[in-house]
């Protein structure tokens, strides 16, 4: 889901950026930058490379195990708090043409934040929060100094991205912690898109697909390019993935990783030259077209794989 959640984030700000009449660039960069903070609850994942570290010289599989097994132990916990949220937004948004006033507002609101989590949490959330507040910073630093954002309008952006991050994870895993540091759960399980695990790792999938898609059309709303004019009728090769049912085993969200490197390598397909014949020549796609084409292919493999699946079952 991490492509979702910038998907999603992108898509809401854009489509409200586009509403309300904001420029291309002023809408596309609020949006981008909504999807950049929808990214940043999973800095909490660098804690996983110290479970690679003790699983090197494993196999594939035991090495993504390891990197989950890890990184669970403080994910989705700090950094994806609805608490928490709204004081690590104000505090990006302070960084928007700093002052020495906002300097020290901001260091005094990081101080507060890590101060209240080290005593709810020790010091490996301590550890976890110190990153969290250090991307947000990050990538509120780099809206300042690359788009006119004000000050409001990075906040909204960010609080956007931040909140609606954990509502993707409801899907996969066990809930976030979106209370924290509160002792009370505001979801206590996930949520069930289908009894057959297969079935609901496919209905994840189509979601977050479904997220990149509204993204796409946003950007093309903001912009006025007609993405149907760049997808390649090749597209329809995403369709031959069916096959793969009998070679692949059947995906959960315990054993995703063939499905999902499988399915998003038949978007390459869209990177592939056109060989015009007739004119014995040989285009290489541009990039909107190679992205489009790819988009269009996973989407059809991944609807081909569905109902083959439904099908065999």
């Amino acid at each position: 889901m991490f492509v979702g959640h910038a998907a999603l984030a992108f898509a809401i700000v854009g489509s409200v950026a586009v509403a309300r009449g904001w420029s291309t660039r002023t809408a596309l960069s609020a949006a981008l930058l909504a999807g950049a903070f929808a990214t940043v609850p999973d800095v909490d994942m660098v804690y996983a490379l110290v479970g690679i570290a003790g699983a090197a010289g494993g196999d594939a599989l035991a090495i993504a195990g390891a990197f989950w097994s890890t990184g669970n132990v403080v994910h989705r916990a700090v950094t994806h708090s609805l608490v928490i949220a709204p004081p690590v937004a104000l505090l990006a948004a302070l960084q928007v043409s700093p002052t020495r006033r906002r300097q020290l507002l901001s260091l005094g609101l990081g101080a507060a934040l890590v101060t209240v989590i080290t005593v709810d949490g020790g010091a490996l959330a301590t550890l976890v929060t110190g990153l969290f507040l250090v991307a947000a910073v990050a990538v509120a630093t780099v809206a300042d100094r690359y788009t006119d954002l004000t000050a409001p309008q990075v906040f909204g952006a960010a609080l956007l991205g931040l909140v609606s991050h954990p509502f993707g994870d409801l899907f996969t895993g066990e809930p976030p912690a979106m209370l924290y540091p509160l002792d009370s759960a505001l979801v206590t399980e996930r949520v069930a898109l289908a009894t057959d695990p297969t079935l609901h790792l496919l209905g994840a999938f189509g979601i977050e697909l479904a997220t990149v898609w509204a993204a796409v059309c946003v950007a093309c709303l903001a912009t006025g390019l007609r993405p149907t004019t760049a997808v390649s009728p090749r597209a329809t090769l995403g369709a031959g993935y069916a096959a793969s049912i009998l070679l692949i085993p059947a995906p959960t969200l315990e054993l995703s990783y063939p499905f999902v490197f499988s399915v998003l390598g038949v978007g390459l397909v869209g990177a592939l030259p056109r060989v015009r014949l007739v004119a014995r020549t040989i285009e290489s796609p541009d990039w909107l077209g190679a992205g489009l084409t790819g988009l269009s292919t996973i989407t059809v493999a991944w609807a081909a794989y569905a109902v083959a699946y439904v099908v065999i079952s």
